[in-house]
């Protein structure tokens, strides 16, 4: 093993142990201060629930890591112990022509990463959320789940793929450009039909029964210039008690999905307080700056990609016989993951800053701040969500700011009764 094998592996086994760092960190930050009640949550929790959340958090860690260390040590087999050489080897072999070619190595691994994942995938749904009280699948949807996304996923990568390296077969000198044109116009496509090409195969969507905050939801979204097309209920019951809401649309018109879960667990007003939260993300355009930004940062990696895919140094360093440009982007990918994890914390920090920001509109828009405290703290309590993450944790890993830090910042919000109220 040569030297730059040897940097490449080091370096990523210090991103790998790392991560394993900051698990342990957080896990001994929670095993301090899990089984204090902050004064937010007094009335809410009790020692058995922070007991439970503590559990939880600490089940689904540990086997996270385990699942880890798992497709850590396929990967570096994959790459280290001769295991591409010889699957590259067996796709020359079979002398396809070079789209085909690229499309039956790319939906292999795929295939191949699919079926590592599965018992993951069971035991983590049907032992671990199954032990908590959130899993209400059966195996029968589990498996119908996963057909569909394996076919999902088929077509997708088989027309990036294959458009993709049409581009790059037929304008070698500029694939770079077109190739994230490419990745641009399917993104928008994708965020547009996703809610009612793909969604629909795998739940149900109905009217909300409940007129009275329909008209409320409409009514607060008017007053930020959102025109609400639909207000649907989602069945996710029937997978998981987990919550959500989110918006689907591209402009001004908005449909608005609220889990059936949620309708449950939230009054009125805390639905109109985490919609209000939503429509805040829309009006600071937070989602419209982080297209922008992934799009510039996607458009220098190209580049870059472009730049290091020329030759064979990238074969060379990972000594691959009959070297392709398929190995080629494996190799890129690998280092790529070892380059953009210090950039986790500068990506996550304006990511929590925008959910500031829309926490704060939340509770200007609405003119209370209480119901938005009260939403963050049923669904926290519900979600079992860790409430003492070790603070280098939230810097790499937290997209949100932990539960106790928005509320701290709503407080000083104020606000007095709320804009809308039901009795």
């Amino acid at each position: 093993m040569d030297k730059y094998i040897t940097t490449a592996l080091i370096l990523y086994l210090i991103v790998v142990f790392s991560g394993y760092y900051l698990e342990y960190l957080n896990l001994s930050h929670l095993k301090i201060f899990g089984s204090i009640i902050p004064a937010s949550f007094e009335g809410y929790v009790d020692q058995a629930l922070l007991n439970k959340t503590r559990d939880y958090v600490v089940e689904n860690t540990k086997f996270g890591i385990i699942s880890s260390i798992f497709h850590n040590i396929i990967l570096l087999l994959f790459l280290f112990g001769s295991l591409l050489n010889i699957y590259n080897s067996w796709i020359v072999s079979l002398k396809l022509p070079f789209i085909l070619s690229g499309m039956v190595f790319f939906l292999l691994l795929l295939y191949v990463e699919t079926l590592l994942t599965i018992p993951f995938n069971l035991y983590h749904t049907f032992k671990i959320e199954n032990k908590y009280g959130f899993t209400t699948m059966t195996f029968k949807l589990w498996l119908t789940d996963f057909i569909k996304s394996l076919i999902i996923s088929t077509i997708l990568v088989s027309i990036i793929t294959s458009a993709g390296l049409a581009i790059i077969q037929g304008s070698p000198d500029l694939w770079w450009f077109w190739v994230w044109c490419l990745f641009l116009g399917f993104s928008v496509i994708i965020m547009y039909i996703f809610p009612y090409v793909i969604e629909p195969l795998f739940n149900k969507f109905t009217p909300i029964e409940e007129e009275t905050l329909q008209k409320g939801i409409q009514i607060l979204m008017q007053k930020v210039g959102i025109q609400v097309k639909r207000v649907l209920k989602m069945d996710a019951s029937k997978r998981t008690k987990h919550t959500n809401a989110y918006f689907t649309g591209i402009g001004r018109v908005k449909r608005i999905v609220l889990y059936d879960t949620l309708l449950e667990k939230l009054n009125s007003n805390e639905i109109l307080a985490t919609l209000a939260h939503e429509a805040g993300h829309w009006k600071k355009r937070h989602l419209l700056k982080h297209l922008i930004v992934s799009e510039f940062i996607a458009f220098i990696s190209m580049y870059v990609a472009f730049k290091v895919l020329q030759g064979e140094n990238l074969n060379h360093l990972f000594h691959i016989k009959e070297g392709t440009f398929f190995t080629k982007i494996i190799v890129l990918g690998f280092i790529g993951a070892i380059v953009s994890f210090p950039f986790k914390p500068v990506f996550n920090y304006f990511s929590r800053r925008h959910e500031i920001e829309a926490d704060r509109f939340s509770c200007e828009l609405t003119d209370n701040s209480q119901d938005m405290t009260t939403a963050l703290v049923k669904l926290s309590k519900d979600n079992l969500s860790n409430l003492c993450p070790h603070p280098l944790y939230v810097k790499f890993y937290y997209s949100h700011p932990p539960v106790l830090d928005r509320i701290k910042k709503m407080s000083v919000v104020g606000g007095r009764s709320p804009v809308i109220s039901y009795p």
